[in-house]
């Protein structure tokens, strides 16, 4: 399976271990207007994006969804179980948490 992530510059890290994971959410740190988020994403279309105030974003642009999915005030564990998964292509636990949309 393929994945990334693109850090708070818009750097692509491929196939970061849970320890890259974890050092490119501490980037959130120097987030500003222009670059405010962090994001997984998997090779079936699913992302996972990160902003600094606790902001998850569920989307997969290249399916029929019809709004993103979010979820507010997550925890920086919870936040990396999610990416954990995502990363594994454990789309349907996922998908089983309560996203706004």
């Amino acid at each position: 399976m393929s994945y990334f992530m693109y850090d708070v510059m818009g750097v692509t890290v491929e196939k970061p271990d849970p320890a890259m994971i974890e050092r490119v959410l501490d980037g959130l740190t120097d987030a500003d207007d222009e670059h405010p988020d962090v994001s997984l994403s998997h090779e079936n279309g699913w992302c996972l994006s990160v902003f600094t105030n606790g902001l998850l974003i569920w989307e997969n642009p290249d399916d029929d969804v019809p709004r993103p999915g979010e979820m507010r005030d997550v925890t920086r564990d919870e936040t990396l179980r999610l990416l954990g998964l995502l990363a594994a292509g454990d789309i349907e636990s996922i998908e089983t948490l309560p996203w706004l949309r």
